[in-house]
């Protein structure tokens, strides 16, 4: 059988994963009869623009990033809404508007910060309350509703999230590069691009370095 070794920049993994995000039948079937809710993330821009076909600002489509000064909060002023699709056609709401109504036949897409070797998906909290997370995984996990995790394998980390979650915290830290940030565990269908491969081509996929 055929082998292919490719090299991918975190960008071209981000456009990678979210084309597959874009398929997944869950994903299609709440595009046709339900609600999809596309949180702010910076590769759930390219989710946004492959399922709407048009272009995002894709810096102010974050309220968090991490970079050479470290953690950093977007100002609120200066982010982007939240996707919502109601039955393929995008409204004038946020996550706040339409979480009261969402059920299983629906899909919210939500972003890591890390995945540890278990699959177990991890999101930064810099927010007092938990930011989009504390606001939503409740009545999500709750609700039975499709929770997709698009994740880069960049965001690979050794030690196991529940085990760093439990030390980390706002208030834990007495030091921090950038802003001193939670963090918390959460369960969905994790797509990295291993995932992402096998979804849009049928392949077997392995991270190789």
């Amino acid at each position: 059988m055929p082998k292919a070794q490719v090299t991918l920049t975190p960008e071209e993994s981000k456009r990678l994963i979210a084309r597959a995000v874009a398929r997944l039948p869950e994903v299609r079937s709440a595009l046709r009869r339900g609600t999809v809710v596309i949180c702010l993330g910076t590769t759930n821009a390219h989710v946004v623009e492959e399922i709407t076909g048009r272009p995002v600002d894709r810096r102010r489509f974050a309220a968090g990033v991490v970079l050479p000064r470290g953690t950093c909060v977007t100002p609120r002023e200066d982010r982007l809404r939240e996707v919502v699709l109601v039955r393929g056609k995008r409204v004038e709401a946020g996550l706040d508007d339409v979480l009261p109504r969402l059920g299983p036949r629906d899909v919210v897409i939500k972003g890591a910060n890390a995945l540890d070797p278990s699959w177990t998906a991890g999101v930064f909290l810099a927010s007092e309350t938990g930011g989009t997370v504390g606001r939503m995984i409740g009545t999500v996990m709750a609700r039975g509703v499709r929770l997709v995790i698009p994740v880069g394998l960049e965001k690979l980390v050794p030690g196991p999230i529940r085990e760093v979650a439990a030390e980390a915290g706002i208030h834990v830290f007495q030091h921090a590069t950038g802003v001193p940030v939670g963090l918390i565990p959460i369960s969905g269908k994790v797509i990295t691009e291993i995932e992402a491969v096998e979804i849009l081509t049928g392949a077997r996929a392995m991270a190789m370095g």
